[in-house]
């Protein structure tokens, strides 16, 4: 059984089971979150929500926070002695899967 979810802007296919890094939550290590906005279940059938499903959750517990890898910006206009060079870590929260609900 597996479910798409929304959060951050972002969709995830997870499982039970699954851990994912998603944008973060400011939720605190070992605390429960709930996603609600479900948009698609797979068991022995397939439901699609219109864009959500009513009553459909997806139960998860957050196993870390923390920052991404960098990543390196680096700006640049020849001919002018123009250039500017930024540095960008994402914050992201790490949940794993517990319980897909319909």
């Amino acid at each position: 059984m597996y479910a798409v979810i929304a959060t951050g802007g972002k969709q995830y296919k997870v499982a039970e089971g699954d851990v994912i890094r998603v944008e973060k939550l400011g939720a605190e290590d070992g605390a429960k979150v709930v996603f609600d906005k479900v948009m698609l279940i797979s068991g022995d059938e397939l439901t699609v929500g219109k864009p959500y499903i009513e009553g459909a959750s997806v139960e998860a517990t957050v196993t870390a926070n923390g920052k991404a890898d960098k990543v390196i910006v680096y700006k640049y206009k020849r001919k002018t002695g123009y250039h500017k060079k930024n540095g960008h870590r994402q914050l992201f929260t790490e949940v794993k899967i517990e319980k897909i609900s319909k």
